[in-house]
Parts: structure tokens; C-alpha cells; sequence
């Protein structure tokens, strides 16, 4: 009887071994704060890289913002945006608006992104889909800085609202 019950404490302490030995580390992977997305995509924690998805205003349209800074002293975000499902052969372009980290996106100062300082315009083609490679320069933000972000695409002629994603936070690099 003594060996039973040696069995199977020893069975169970194996199984809690192995149990706890695979969970992730706590505060990685956890769900954010309702209301923020806090998508960190191969990253070492904080969320150095977003994919904001931006849905229609109204119903309409889809878009996915993917927010890249690699590691490297340069500090270069790179932006690959793709939209779908709006007004075909027409320019749209995409804007930012950032504030504190409190995952409340209330920030309404847009600045719209491109190349650098120079905006670019997202072209659709005959079917309304787009795509852009854009980029900003963010060397002059202190390392560690969060902050929480998100973007919206405006129709370039009507400056009307298309598309909008959700609150994101994000660190610098």
C-alpha cells in the first residue's frame, strides 16, 4: 500500500513538473487590456511590430497595416499596407495619430505617412485593392518609448474616413 501511494505521488509530482515546465513565461502571450491589441509579431516582448487590421467605415472595405522595426540603429518603421474593397482606380492614404500608453486611442492629430516625410498615395487598381510599401524615420524617438497608435486610410481627393483600425500599443526599439 506504502508503494502505491509512493507511486503515485511520485507520478503526480512528474506530471506538475512537466505541466508547469511548458506554460509560458507570465506576461507573455497574456491578453491585453480590453479595447488595445498589443501585436507583437516575431519580437523579443514589448511590441516592437503591429498587424493593424483596418475595417470599412460603413461596412465596406478591408486593410491590414504591417508594422515593421527591425533591429538596427537606423530606426526605420517600415509599413506594408494592403487595402481592399473600396472605390477602384482611386488614391487613398494612410495616416497615424499616437498618445499616451493608457490604451485609450484619443489622439485625433493625424499625420499622414509615405516615404519618409513624403506621402505616399495607395493607388487602387479596377477591382479596389491596394497595396504600398511606406517607411518613417523614428531615430529621433528615445529607445523604449511606448506609445499607443492607430491608423486609419482617407480617400485622397474627399479626405472622407475609409477605413480605421483598433488601439495598439507599441515600443521603440
Amino acid at each position: 500500500m506504502k508503494t502505491i501511494k509512493s507511486f503515485q505521488t511520485g507520478l503526480l509530482a512528474v506530471i506538475l513538473f512537466f505541466t508547469l515546465s511548458c506554460q509560458k513565461e507570465a506576461g507573455i502571450g497574456q491578453q491585453p487590456q480590453a479595447g488595445v491589441k498589443s501585436a507583437s509579431v516575431n519580437s523579443t516582448t514589448p511590441p516592437f511590430n503591429l498587424e493593424a487590421i483596418l475595417h470599412g467605415v460603413g461596412g465596406n472595405g478591408f486593410g491590414l497595416v504591417k508594422f515593421r522595426q527591425d533591429v538596427d540603429p537606423a530606426k526605420i518603421v517600415t509599413l506594408d499596407v494592403w487595402v481592399r474593397d473600396l472605390m477602384p482606380n482611386r488614391e487613398y492614404l494612410l495616416q497615424r495619430a499616437v498618445d499616451n500608453p493608457d490604451g485609450n486611442c484619443t489622439s485625433i492629430a493625424w499625420l499622414t505617412l509615405g516615404k519618409g516625410l513624403t506621402p505616399q498615395s495607395i493607388l487602387t487598381d479596377d477591382r479596389g485593392s491596394g497595396k504600398e510599401s511606406l517607411w518613417r524615420d523614428i531615430s529621433a524617438i528615445a529607445s523604449g518609448t511606448a506609445f499607443d497608435i492607430h491608423f486609419r486610410i482617407v480617400d485622397k481627393e474627399t479626405m472622407a474616413v475609409v477605413l480605421d483600425s483598433d488601439c495598439y500599443q507599441y515600443v521603440v526599439r
